[in-house]
């Protein structure tokens, strides 16, 4: 007899990660390998953030602190918000699975666009709800108010991804007030933020904090993963009226962000230096990328973050796996539902020249 898992993950694929460095040298025998697909500071992490890591090292045979006090308070100053507005997570992904857990129940509905992140999907299924996806506009982006004709009866959790991955795209905040105004307060929306620091400069980016002043119904999403450089540690945060951290607190695994995390991500909030000299790289390459792109003649999504997709008019996959025996890792569309696009994470000005050399090659040669 076979062992049945939920009929609900039935239809559910496995979360597709970026590919590791090591294992394209093995695969395909290289010395030099560059990563380009899991959206990764090319600046590694702030050298204070590094420095804590270090020297957290002497107490790893303890537990960590599981309210993460420290972090709580740090964080609370930082953005201005008080100490029981915060709950931690290993990762943005962490708090995903935790609100599923928490507010999800069998028959449930959860309303997301699509594409978007890939987490949404599985972690609402895994809770035994059922998704009802809303398509971007033209593959690129939406309106929150595109998914209103999605809400049921049934609807408990809306998600919002600002900017969207895997696009790049973002939706402004006269745009995210129209669907607020229009929605049920008793439908619980996510807004998911994790490029924030990529996109707030914008003007008219959504100021969603303000919004935790008046509304019970939302939860923001932000991870010390992106331009912090942390994505090895693991460590998210979720910003919302206190009764609802509460609901997700007793949900929430003990001691799930480790003691170094911690510390990594309290020290990171103190390098602004670090954050502006990652946010001006990649707003270099961005530039660069999108000049390549239009002299290749190939179209792309404007993105309000650290990562673009263009689309190579080619199969998505084959032009992903040449590009990966070429040393260069991207995540292709076919396993982002854009069909023709790869995602290409703004890398260092070295990096981004040698994928457009390595782009251009593949394409060449597909088209001989």
């Amino acid at each position: 007899m076979t062992i049945q898992a939920k009929k609900s993950l039935a239809q559910a694929p496995a979360y597709s990660p970026g590919r590791p460095i090591d294992e394209i040298k093995r695969q395909y025998n290289l010395e030099q390998v560059t990563k380009l697909a899991s959206n990764e500071n090319p600046l590694g992490a702030s050298p204070l953030a590094q420095e804590a890591v270090r020297n957290a090292a002497e107490d790893i045979f303890l537990y960590p602190d599981p309210d993460g006090y420290a972090l709580r308070h740090a964080l609370a100053s930082h953005i201005g918000l008080p100490p029981n507005q915060f709950i931690f997570g290993t990762g943005s992904d962490g708090l995903i699975e935790l609100i599923c857990k928490t507010f999800l129940s069998e028959g449930d509905e959860s309303v997301m666009p699509h594409p978007s992140f890939s987490l949404y999907e599985l972690n609402v299924l895994a809770a035994g709800a059922m998704p009802r996806k809303v398509l971007l506009r033209n593959n690129q982006g939406y309106k929150p108010v595109d998914l209103l004709a999605a809400i049921t009866p049934k609807t408990k959790v809306v998600w919002l991804c600002n900017p969207n991955n895997p696009t790049g795209g973002m939706y402004t905040e006269q745009e995210q007030l129209a669907f607020l105004e229009a929605l049920d307060e008793h439908i619980l929306v996510v807004i998911d933020e994790a490029y924030y620091e990529y996109a707030c400069h914008l003007p008219t980016f959504p100021k969603s904090l303000a919004l935790l002043q008046s509304r019970k119904n939302i939860i923001i999403l932000r991870t010390f993963s992106k331009i912090y450089g942390l994505a090895g540690l693991r460590v998210g945060y979720a910003m919302a009226d206190p009764a609802l951290i509460a609901e997700l607190e007793k949900a929430r695994p003990p001691f799930n962000v480790c003691a170094p995390a911690q510390k990594a991500a309290i020290a990171a909030l103190t390098d602004k230096a670090f954050v502006e000299k990652s946010l001006a790289l990649n707003n270099a390459g961005r530039v660069y990328l999108e000049t390549e792109f239009s002299r290749m003649g190939l179209s792309y999504i404007p993105s309000a973050t650290n990562f673009i997709a263009v689309d190579t008019g080619h199969d998505s996959k084959m032009v992903y796996e040449r590009l990966l025996a070429a040393g260069y890792i991207v995540k292709g569309g076919h396993v982002l539902d854009l069909p023709g696009y790869l995602r290409v994470t703004i890398g260092t000005p070295e990096q981004c020249a040698g994928f457009i050399r390595a782009l251009s090659k593949v394409l060449q040669d597909l088209s001989e």
